[in-house]
């Protein structure tokens, strides 16, 4: 019987003083986000393709979710 795929434990970490937040893999550091669609890209970069990012089941939110990015907002307005 085939062993079950085991997925990354991907944790988007609670913001920064910038309001950054750091995006990790287990104990790798992938990256840092500035924005969810940040998230996605550095996912992307590390072979690991998360379509919703938002919404996946893959990613744990740590001190508030994918639209809590705390004096970075004005950054990404239309």
């Amino acid at each position: 019987m085939a062993e079950p795929t085991e997925h990354p434990h991907i944790v988007v970490h609670s913001p920064a003083l910038d309001g950054s937040r750091r995006v990790t893999s287990g104990d790798e550091t992938l990256g840092l986000a500035t924005h969810a669609d940040d998230v996605g890209e550095i996912l992307r970069l590390a072979d690991l393709y998360v379509t919703d990012v938002e919404g996946s089941d893959l990613i744990e939110w740590q001190g508030g979710g994918p639209d809590d990015w705390p004096g970075l907002s004005e950054h990404h307005e239309p």
